[in-house]
């Protein structure tokens, strides 16, 4: 489950950093309480269908919201995001609150989720067939659901992605794929908050595919780097959190920050030390050629 959550986020979250949509994730990850929240209020049910689209339909306010902000007043975007997902977070929260007889969230659930416990979860049947924990299950269909978009709509996200005026004139609507990109982004994270709680979902957004770009300019390789990256996080930080008898979700979102910190000191072109030999060859040549021109 855990390699299935931050395969998943990493191929997406690839696309979100590119846009530099990063702290929208984090907007949209957090304001997808409320939604959840007023569809179970609505429907009375935990059921899959009725919670995706109250963290989608949620997930699609939150970026307008933030347009909208961003778009009408001085705001700039960063201050835009902070006021949407804290007011709407809060929102959610203030429901459970209110209604706590009547809804079965935990705010705690949502935000750290619990991997060890998906073996409890309701079993899925195919027939008489059994398949695994529901979670999953979920979790795969989500995941094939990715890499098919993925290859289908490569080109168009690639195009609006680095430059939207070219996928303009190409006759591409940059604004379908952003919200297109959204919509994705809420699904996965509802499809994972149970599970393995918004924090971890929100690290492996990030990681993998902040991880993966600073090693390589290709997009594709990127992709590929992202989804390894992914199983690393949650082979090593599965076994830590045994080790330490301690968080699962916690356990890789430190391996996550460990091997960015490792990868940002080292990687051969953007690292701080290949960085900091650039610059001083450049610095070495500059002076070498300025005492040239004296003599």
């Amino acid at each position: 489950m855990g390699f299935l959550v931050a395969g998943t986020c990493g191929l997406v979250g690839c696309f979100v950093i590119l846009r530099r949509m990063a702290l929208v994730g984090d907007a949209i990850s957090h304001s997808i309480l409320p939604g959840i929240t007023l569809a179970f209020l609505i429907t009375n049910s935990r059921d899959t269908l009725p919670m995706m689209l109250g963290a989608v339909v949620a997930g699609v306010v939150t970026v307008a919201l933030i347009e909208a902000i961003r778009y009408t007043s001085r705001i700039k975007p960063d201050a835009a995001i902070g006021i949407v997902f804290s007011s709407l977070f809060a929102i959610g929260v203030i429901l459970i609150s209110v209604f706590a007889d009547e809804v079965d969230l935990d705010a705690e659930c949502v935000l750290y989720g619990e991997l060890g416990f998906i073996p409890l979860q309701d079993i899925a049947y195919f027939g008489e067939i059994v398949i695994g924990p529901e979670p999953v299950v979920r979790m795969a269909i989500i995941t094939l659901i990715a890499i098919v978009l993925l290859f289908a709509f490569f080109k168009e996200m690639i195009v609006t992605s680095f430059d939207s005026g070219l996928a303009a004139s190409l006759g591409i609507n940059p604004t379908r794929y952003q919200y297109g990109l959204t919509l994705f982004l809420s699904i996965v994270i509802v499809s994972s908050f149970e599970s393995v709680g918004v924090v971890l979902v929100i690290a492996m957004i990030i990681f993998p595919g902040a991880t993966a770009l600073m090693l390589t300019d290709r997009l594709p390789i990127a992709l590929v780097l992202s989804t390894v990256i992914s199983g690393a996080y949650s082979l090593i930080g599965f076994h830590l959190a045994t080790w330490l008898n301690a968080s699962i979700a916690g356990g890789m979102t430190v391996i996550a920050g460990i091997v960015f910190g490792i990868v940002w000191a080292f990687a051969p072109q953007r690292g701080l030390i290949a960085t900091f030999v650039r610059n001083r060859q450049i610095i070495q040549g500059s002076a070498l050629n300025f005492s040239r021109e004296e003599k």
